[in-house]
């Protein structure tokens, strides 16, 4: 069994509508468990670090800004500064407007499976069925119109790699509860 934990945020607009219990009851209907959850106000510190990109990220990520915005950049250094200032900045303070539930899911091959079931980023491609398919009807270009991040609704990310780090960063490691959830046994075939 490929047991993996990825981290999930429901952010400030699952809270706001009160949609938190429905998400968590997605995941658990999965098959997936819980080994630790919060809610917490995020600080700025930790959202900065949490949306952290490397340059080549900025660098594309600015090019294609400039060329939908029809910004006049020709430095590297204006591109990933348009990145950070359209795109980085304003979901670190969307991350801080109201209260968010971290958790970490546990499962085979959880970080894919949670990816899946999330969707994909932009919630116009988002199947019905899916999280952002089902609870987000926002756009880029709506997004972008009024001059704030897409409303995305959860977090989730699609690299185990990525998953460690920012489990990380969000919680303790006594935090996290090692534990057997009786169906594991029967669902995996598991030995007592």
């Amino acid at each position: 069994m490929n047991t993996e934990r990825t981290l999930v945020i429901l952010k400030p607009d699952v809270m706001a509508r009160g949609i938190t219990g429905e998400i968590i009851s997605r995941f658990e209907t999965l098959g997936l468990k819980i080994v630790a959850m919060k809610m917490f106000m995020a600080d700025n510190e930790r959202s900065a670090e949490h949306y952290k990109k490397d340059d080549e990220w900025l660098l594309k990520k600015g090019k294609q800004l400039a060329e939908q915005l029809k910004l006049n950049l020709t430095k590297d250094e204006e591109f990933k500064a348009q990145a950070r200032k359209t795109i980085l900045n304003p979901l670190v303070k969307d991350l801080q407007i109201s209260p968010v539930v971290a958790m970490i899911m546990e499962g085979h091959k959880a970080v894919s499976l949670v990816k899946k079931h999330v969707g994909p980023t932009n919630p116009e491609d988002a199947a019905p069925g899916t999280i952002r398919g089902d609870y987000s009807q926002d756009s880029y270009l709506l997004a972008n119109t009024l001059s704030r991040p897409v409303l995305t609704i959860i977090h989730c990310t699609d690299d185990p790699k990525e998953s460690e780090r920012e489990i990380n960063l969000w919680f303790k490691k006594e935090e996290i509860i090692d534990w057997i959830k009786p169906d594991e046994q029967i669902h995996f075939r598991r030995g007592n």
